[in-house]
């Protein structure tokens, strides 16, 4: 696909297993309008792909796009893993999609303007929106991190993002913390995902006296209470904040990292969970270049995904390395 012009808005789009966003930006990253839906469950395919696509001419209509054409772009951040870049997703806590066409579909509908279509993970997208906007802006050296229905990471290495071989380099979510810790949805275990992931951290909590007889309640049930003192809410979010730490630790003695960026929902818990997490860095992170990282909220919020998506395309030439 060739390039469209550079100085149209950008379409924007988060797709991770609670919630769908869609936005549209203007080329130096800022939201002109977005909105979000929760991700459906027990929905096939099709289904869900319609749910994005209304989304999307939600967000197009609100900006006052009238015709894709107008975009300069389509970024798109999805969980993950995916081939890449090709754009076909499998989403570990997306059921419904495996070997889903995103890249292709988007295309197809809303890259009529000739821009390109671009699709990475969202966790990546996350690592860019952070490094070009947010907590990691003038660093070399950043991981983006997410942690909500799944954990997942990203990697700015000297300025550049990392792919690695099959576009998934910087999935933290899957290092092991624990070697003898729970099964995780990869199939491994004692995964990070598996100890600090919401649904898995609601489960725990379940089963060691967290309001046991009350079917349906969430990570984000578990944080307010939590923040209330509960005492086995306030010991689940240590839990997940200490292997957070852990996993830190190893991807900065890896990389030797400026910053560490952690967005998604469960890092709202803020004290709650970042307190943890920066005990178990100071325990595990003892090299002199290892404990000069400083891990973070990331800057943008919520929205740290989509000004990432907007950066494949509007700052290609850092966060983009396929053709």
């Amino acid at each position: 696909m060739t390039a469209g012009p550079r100085s149209g808005p950008v379409l924007v789009i988060d797709i991770g297993g609670t919630k769908m966003a869609a936005g549209v930006a203007d080329p130096g990253g800022r939201l002109i309008t977005w909105t979000q839906v929760p991700t459906a469950r027990d929905v096939d395919a099709e289904r869900l792909w319609r749910n994005l696509e209304d989304l999307v001419l939600e967000v197009l209509s609100a900006a006052k796009v009238a015709d894709p054409a107008e975009l300069s772009g389509v970024g798109c951040g999805c969980g993950g893993p995916m081939e890449w870049p090709a754009g076909l997703v499998s989403p570990l806590n997306i059921p419904a999609w495996r070997r889903f066409p995103l890249r292709e579909r988007l295309a197809e509908r809303f890259g009529a303007g000739g821009g390109h279509v671009r699709v990475h993970n969202d966790a990546i997208c996350v690592a860019a929106g952070e490094h070009w906007r947010g907590a990691g802006r003038g660093k070399r050296n950043v991981m983006g991190m997410v942690v909500s229905t799944g954990v997942g990471g990203g990697l700015i290495l000297n300025n550049r993002l990392i792919d690695g071989a099959s576009g998934n380099a910087g999935h933290i979510g899957h290092v092991v913390v624990y070697p003898d810790g729970p099964a995780c949805v990869c199939g491994g275990r004692g995964c990070l995902e598996a100890i600090a992931r919401g649904p898995a951290l609601a489960e725990w909590a379940q089963q060691h006296g967290w309001r046991p007889d009350q079917p349906g309640v969430t990570a984000k049930d578990l944080t307010a209470d939590a923040a209330q003192g509960h005492e086995m809410a306030v010991a689940a979010l240590r839990r997940a904040g200490y292997a957070l730490g852990i996993a830190v630790a190893s991807a900065t003695s890896l990389c030797d990292l400026d910053v560490v960026a952690v967005g998604g929902g469960l890092s709202q818990a803020g004290s709650l969970l970042f307190e943890p997490l920066q005990e178990a860095l100071d325990v595990h992170a003892r090299l002199d270049f290892t404990r000069k990282v400083r891990v973070v909220p990331a800057a943008l919020g919520q929205h740290a995904g989509m000004v990432g998506a907007a950066a494949l395309i509007s700052a290609g030439d850092r966060y983009w390395t396929a053709g």
